[in-house]
């Protein structure tokens, strides 16, 4: 290493999280520390994403710490993250305008690159994140979007396309704002204003929705039962009340913005750099489920198998899970393999949907 580049490293070196953080987008978005490129707009979104990955890292390290058996040795802290591979995630994103200061944007969750001995971070996109991206890079986007549960003693009828209905429509009615029953299902409707001939009503029933939960669904999110501990020693289940009605609702909406055709002209560098950081969530996710198998007969994929580092406590609008201070070997291989984030979808999107 020449002097010059000596004399960088021991600058880096002193500056803060927060500074190497913003010098490293700086870099990705084109500018530099003497001529920054970033608009006011690009420069909060920045800001928030470095506290909400700074928030992140800190809840992430305390459950590390609380760790009695099987503990990671290399601490949860911004020295440990992969830098470069994060500054280009971050840009793609808030060039986008996924900001994770606004509710179901987007999350991040740190999780452990074994072969680089450093912490990624995971993007997780809400329901608002697919709208948001559904609107820039659709096809044919609505001019609005109508999202809908429907109860058991609401009134609901589809309207379809025909030759006395010009095109499909719906007549729905709650009937008793405080005692609507309980959810048969919901639907979406995409309104095309001066087009209306291409409105698209989607009906989804409860098995619609039901399929679309995710195989190992979290009753905090979903509600149902969980077990109950004591003294470091499952005594029974109890029941969770979750926010069922919250996770049925997003889960149209999801279903109603990724239903939006995306335009191949529209198509950007971010948009392009996004597709790829899912795709490499995925082969994470297979990486996790052979090393968790190893030697094992069977190998079945699925999100529940990928590892993210404690995000089980992370508060996500107010819905949160929590484990003892201090669990017990037996307790500790219970957690890691029910305790972990079964979907993470769901982490993203939990809390109010409005």
């Amino acid at each position: 290493m020449n002097d010059k580049n000596q004399e960088l490293a021991k600058v880096e070196k002193k500056l803060t999280a927060s500074e190497r953080f913003t010098n490293k987008v700086l870099a990705e978005f084109g500018g530099s520390v003497g001529a920054i490129a970033l608009t006011e707009f690009q420069k909060r979104l920045a800001q928030n994403y470095f506290i909400s990955i700074d928030a992140a890292l800190k809840t992430a390290e305390v459950n590390r710490q609380k760790k009695k058996t099987n503990k990671d040795p290399l601490p949860v802290a911004w020295d440990n993250i992969n830098m470069e591979t994060l500054s280009r995630n971050v840009v793609a994103y808030a060039r986008i305008g996924l900001d994770p200061a606004q509710k179901n944007h987007i999350n991040m969750m740190p999780f452990k690159n074994n072969a680089l001995n450093k912490y990624d971070i995971v993007f997780i996109e809400g329901y608002r994140g697919l709208e948001l991206k559904a609107k820039k890079y659709g096809l044919d986007v609505p001019d609005s979007v109508i999202v809908e549960l429907v109860h058991a003693n609401d009134k609901f009828k589809v309207l379809k396309k025909s030759k006395d209905n010009p095109y499909e429509n719906y007549d729905f009615e709650i009937v008793d704002a405080f005692d609507r029953g309980e959810i048969k299902g919901g639907f979406y409707y995409h309104i095309f204003s001066l087009a209306p001939e291409k409105n698209k009503l989607v009906v989804l029933t409860m098995k619609d929705i039901e399929k679309r939960k995710p195989k190992h669904a979290s009753a905090e999110f979903w509600g149902g039962e969980k077990d109950k501990w004591e003294n470091g020693k499952v005594v029974g289940t109890e029941k969770v009340e979750g926010w069922f009605e919250k996770m049925c609702y997003k889960t149209i909406v999801r279903a109603a913005y990724s239903d939006v055709t995306i335009d191949s002209q529209k198509i950007d560098d971010d948009y392009l750099r996004v597709k790829q950081i899912e795709s490499e969530f995925t082969e994470a996710e297979v990486e996790a489920e052979i090393d968790e198998n190893a030697n094992k007969n069977m190998i079945d994929v699925d999100e529940s198998s990928y590892h993210v580092a404690d995000a089980t406590d992370v508060e996500i609008d107010k819905v949160e899970e929590t484990i003892p201070a201090e669990p017990t070997p037996k307790q500790e291989q219970k957690d890691k393999q029910q305790k972990e984030p079964k979907n993470l979808v769901d982490m993203a999107d939990a809390g109010e949907p409005y």
